[in-house]
């Protein structure tokens, strides 16, 4: 995220600022029409770095999340622009869904398009989802989901519950992520949200200490599957509590009929950061 995009995105969330003109969130409803981004090159060295950050073997096709990082800017366009209802900042990941239809190799190049669509009141606010396909020529290679959260006016007896998944042990190894997690992988994604990458940052905006970035915590816990997964394969997690940096947290995965179960828990606690599933396609 860009210094003007992440000052763009704050300043609806900055009491007093958040009311002045062109800054106050007046819409009620999410922006019909589609972004895009064309001709996007997937290099060699951007997915070696990627690659780094989140634990996958170097390969000549992109890892299945990669796609996420590409079509991360079409996400800030939109929840920045001026008819979004919503602020950027103070708006949570809540699950995330990718379907890889095919690998996308490196040396391709990959058009994206966005709708944001699915406003609806949750349990805990109102919810909507951020749709991104990926296209290389005519042939999709690559669709996600993003639902985010904004909290408050929620409904907890008849709003969305959100996805389901079936719990699962963590009996997995236990990864340390360092306190520069946030910082690292933000430069290599562009998401460069404050509550990621320092201790005063955070606490501007409610956490006691930064945060690993959800869809970093998502990727890793693909990256420890990647062997077992088909090339066609649909990957749904969601997001529970946050992982504080610098922190611990234990992964698991159990085989089920259709792929795999798989967690990332504080192995203290064993409080979930993440649950999710993959289905073989």
């Amino acid at each position: 995220m860009a210094l003007p995009v992440m000052l763009k995105a704050a300043l609806p969330a900055i009491p007093g600022v958040n009311q002045l003109p062109g800054v106050k969130k007046t819409a009620t409803e999410l922006p019909s029409g589609e972004l895009r981004r064309d001709d996007v090159p997937v290099t060699r060295a951007e997915v070696d770095r990627y690659a780094a950050v989140c634990g996958f073997p170097k390969k000549d096709v992109a890892p299945v999340p990669y796609l996420h990082m590409l079509a991360f800017p079409l996400h800030m366009e939109l929840m920045t622009d001026a008819r979004f209802p919503f602020p950027a900042i103070g708006s949570v990941h809540l699950e995330n869904s990718i379907t890889q239809i095919r690998p996308v190799a490196i040396g391709e190049t990959v058009s994206l398009s966005l709708r944001a669509d699915n406003l609806r009141t949750s349990t805990k606010g109102r919810a909507w989802d951020m749709n991104v396909t990926g296209t290389v020529g005519d042939e999709v290679v690559w669709e996600s989901t993003s639902t985010y959260l904004r909290v408050g006016k929620g409904d907890k007896e008849h709003g969305d519950p959100g996805t389901s998944f079936t719990p699962v042990e963590a009996k997995g190894p236990v990864w340390s992520l360092p306190d520069n997690l946030g910082r690292t992988y933000g430069a290599v994604s562009g998401d460069r949200n404050p509550i990621h990458l320092y201790p005063l940052t955070a606490k501007a905006l409610g956490f006691p200490r930064h945060i690993a970035h959800g869809m970093w915590s998502k990727a890793r816990c693909i990256a420890a599957l990647e062997n077992r997964l088909p090339d066609h394969v649909k990957v749904e997690v969601a997001f529970k509590k946050p992982i504080f940096l610098p922190g611990k947290a234990q992964f698991g995965a159990e085989a089920n009929a259709a792929g795999w179960d798989f967690t990332l828990v504080n192995p203290k606690s064993g409080a979930p950061h993440l649950l999710g599933r993959t289905t073989d396609l």
